[in-house]
């Protein structure tokens, strides 16, 4: 199949952006996990990183693989900021556009023919460093796969595939002089270009156990899970952003949460509808935990009932929020 070819399947599918690659190792990403892993900026964070000697390396997840076809999805939705009593979700999380990605490439691997695999948010491999080499776009100095198309609005899958296909070229690298990323990041999570320094990222700590330092406490204002910021200033994310802006909203989509219905509603109900989210431990409380955060940052009077429950709950990460919160919410009434 030519790459041509391979566009045309891609548009029929609803696949925005599609790229392969010959299955080959990537061994400068191995280098850089190991080099990030040694250096401690990865945290407690696992995921694809876990295991480099398996995530860097398509060649082992299908037996006679020949090809690793890329593909991103365009999550970008416009959207208003949080009301009152409402906390901020990222994009990406609003509705679940993994399942939507695997369904298509799935019906990708069925028309190319012969044994694939298909691997979306799967920590066996790294999909970022199949799509760069696919030139399915670049890696920016905000550690992001940027598209040419649709910025980085987006989200990665892969196809490994016995099939034969035609590679396609790889895309140079835009970032030029712009650190527009590194400048916005409140907690200097991108002070080394291209380096993500994951003990210092907002969404890192949103999605980590634990008690949360100060400085970051401050920075997520209404945020209750990830962080869009550096998205939110790159420039290549202009053009989708444009072409969008007068798009409704989708209907199953999520951009805000109520603080206090996480606060408030049953665990089970609460994990249950959050399922698309990685949940530490799959425990609810940590979800608890940045919900205060967020009434600490923007929350009124009349949410200090909200927080009270927690002032001596016996995890000591979620008794120090709440009395955080309590202080905060005193202080601006």
């Amino acid at each position: 199949m030519t790459a041509e070819e391979l566009r045309s399947l891609a548009d029929e599918l609803g696949l925005d952006v599609v790229g392969a690659a010959h299955v080959a190792p990537y061994e400068e990403t191995e280098r850089h996990i190991l080099d990030r892993r040694t250096r401690g900026l990865f945290g407690s964070m696992r995921f694809t990183m876990a295991q480099p000697e398996i995530s860097c390396h398509p060649e082992r997840l299908l037996e006679g693989a020949r090809t690793v076809v890329s593909a991103a999805l365009c999550y970008y939705a416009p959207a208003p900021e949080p009301k009152p009593g409402e906390g901020r979700l990222p994009r990406y999380a609003w509705r679940d556009h993994y399942a939507v990605l695997r369904e298509r490439l799935e019906a990708l691997g069925r028309r190319l023919g012969g044994a694939y695999r298909v691997l979306v948010d799967a920590n066996q491999h790294v999909d970022r460093a199949g799509a760069e080499r696919s030139g399915v776009g670049f890696i920016g100095k905000n550690t992001m796969l940027i598209t040419r198309t649709h910025g980085s609005w987006v989200v990665l899958g892969t196809l490994v595939t016995e099939a034969e296909l035609e590679p396609t070229e790889p895309v140079a690298a835009g970032c030029g002089s712009c650190r527009l990323c590194i400048d916005a990041c409140p907690t200097g999570a991108l002070d080394e270009p291209g380096v993500l320094d994951s003990t210092r990222c907002l969404s890192y700590w949103t999605q980590t156990a634990g008690e949360l330092p100060d400085d970051v406490t401050v920075a997520l204002e209404h945020r209750v899970y990830g962080c869009d910021i550096c998205q939110e200033v790159c420039p290549w994310n202009a053009g989708i952003e444009k072409r969008r802006a007068a798009e409704p909203l989708p209907p199953d989509a999520a951009p805000t949460v109520s603080l206090a219905d996480w606060l408030t509603r049953g665990e089970d109900e609460l994990m249950e509808e959050l399922d698309r989210l990685f949940v530490p431990g799959n425990d609810p409380r940590w979800l608890r935990r940045n919900a205060l955060v967020a009434l600490g940052n923007v929350g009124s009077a009349a949410d200090a009932p909200l927080v009270e429950p927690f002032l001596d709950d016996e995890e000591p990460a979620i008794r120090s929020v709440a009395r955080r919160a309590a202080t905060r919410i005193a202080e601006r009434a």
